[in-house]
């Protein structure tokens, strides 16, 4: 149990059985327990996040008792062996979490289980063996030997009263992910998709890795969901919203940018509790560092076309004018082309809180005589353009914008 922000400080350790162990811990019942729970090692020792997450946690409820689960010795393992312990290591939480509730009247509605990775389904199996656990995230849960496992086998929404989950790196090769990719909990969030991270590619870790480590390459992703939370502890006043939607794909086009009836949450540490009887999917967009949050806007454009052409497949640029900064050009995805003579929904999204939106440019670069660059203001409900010279006339006879983050439109 940590007892200070000195991580030197070995701490102390609360045991089953000796009571006096609580009192040498300072163990408090009238505040939250956060209980820490590493996953699969390979060196055998805790990793620099986890110094990095116990600080947060700390530095955020300064008054909780902050608890490691440490099982290095049978995390140190070779992986099958490591997941075949999981189960053994959630009944021991359990059960220290039965003598605290026996011996000091431990409130399990104030514990807070915060797993990573193969950690996140050691915690699903203390939430089985102990009804009544208040929260429970898991941080890029493991897959291998649990996608698709029956939900008593691994972590699951019936394993604390709200289980929250975030999914950082849910690719894999020949059917195997190294975080699982099925939703698990109540709410399950996929930052970027839950595929690639930003500052994770070869090129951006080995720029800040030693040469030829490439064990910090593979651990990027996976461990992006731990730095997303230690973000949403330390960075309060700057929150990361997500939006519930049924894919990637329809998030990626602006889709899905509604908050009415519980669509989006704060990600991380700020999440709201939520109840339902299905999973909710949930998805943002992120910046490559810290601060990780950024800024969604759906843009919604209807593009006419006279010579009733189907469709167009230009490369589309925006930039918005805002009360407290402007954006650089942005490129908006727009994988499946632009329909012309229909409406057209876009996801834009900026790094920089740009305050108030007044006023967009849009520019399109398209196939010579096809379409013209064009630049112009939001001004009104009805735009049209064209070139001077006799090339395609194309008209936009509508564009709304509505910030994700402010509901307003």
């Amino acid at each position: 149990m940590r007892k200070s922000l000195d991580l030197d400080d070995d701490g102390c350790y609360l045991q089953p059985g000796k009571k006096e162990s609580i009192e040498e811990c300072g163990f408090n019942t009238t505040v939250k327990t956060i209980l820490i729970i590493h996953g699969w090692t390979m060196s055998g020792m805790f990793e620099s996040w986890m110094h990095k997450l116990v600080a947060a946690v700390q530095r955020r409820e300064s008054e909780a008792n902050v608890v490691v689960v440490d099982w290095l010795g049978l995390a140190h393992q070779l992986y099958p062996d490591a997941v075949n312990h999981t189960h053994q290591v959630g009944q021991s939480i359990a059960t220290l979490l039965d003598w605290l509730q026996e011996e000091v009247q431990l409130q399990l509605e104030d514990v807070h289980m915060i797993g990573y990775s193969l950690g996140a389904h050691v915690a699903g199996y203390a939430g089985t063996f102990v009804k009544g656990i208040g929260r429970i995230t898991g941080l890029d849960p493991a897959g291998p030997m649990f996608e698709g496992a029956e939900s008593h086998k691994r972590l699951s929404p019936d394993d604390a009263d709200f289980v929250d989950v975030l999914h950082t790196y849910t690719r894999g090769a020949l059917g195997v992910s190294i975080g699982i990719q099925e939703p698990i909990g109540h709410i399950d969030i996929y930052p970027n998709g839950g595929d690639v991270q930003p500052g994770c590619s070869l090129g951006d870790v080995l720029s800040t890795a030693a040469a030829g480590n490439f064990v910090e390459v593979m651990k990027c992703e996976h461990e992006r969901a731990v730095h997303l939370f230690v973000d949403s502890l330390m960075n309060k006043d700057h929150v990361s919203y997500a939006f519930q939607c049924t894919g990637p794909d329809r998030f990626k086009k602006g889709i899905c940018l509604s908050c009415r009836k519980n669509r989006c949450n704060s990600i991380g540490y700020n999440a709201k509790k939520m109840r339902t009887r299905r999973n909710s999917k949930m998805y943002l967009k992120t910046r490559a560092d810290t601060p990780f949050g950024g800024y969604h806007y759906q843009m919604k454009m209807h593009v006419f076309d006279r010579k009733k052409a189907d469709d167009a497949d230009p490369t589309f640029y925006v930039k918005l004018y805002g009360s407290h900064n402007d954006t650089e050009d942005v490129s908006v995805d727009i994988a499946d082309g632009v329909g012309l003579n229909l409406t057209n929904t876009f996801l834009v999204f900026t790094e920089e809180d740009i305050g108030e939106l007044l006023k967009i440019s849009l520019r399109w670069e398209g196939p010579s005589d096809s379409w013209s660059s064009v630049l112009k203001h939001l001004r009104s409900s009805f735009w049209s353009w064209s070139s001077s010279r006799n090339k395609k006339v194309l008209e936009v006879r509508r564009i709304r914008v509505k910030a994700g983050e402010t509901q307003k439109k």
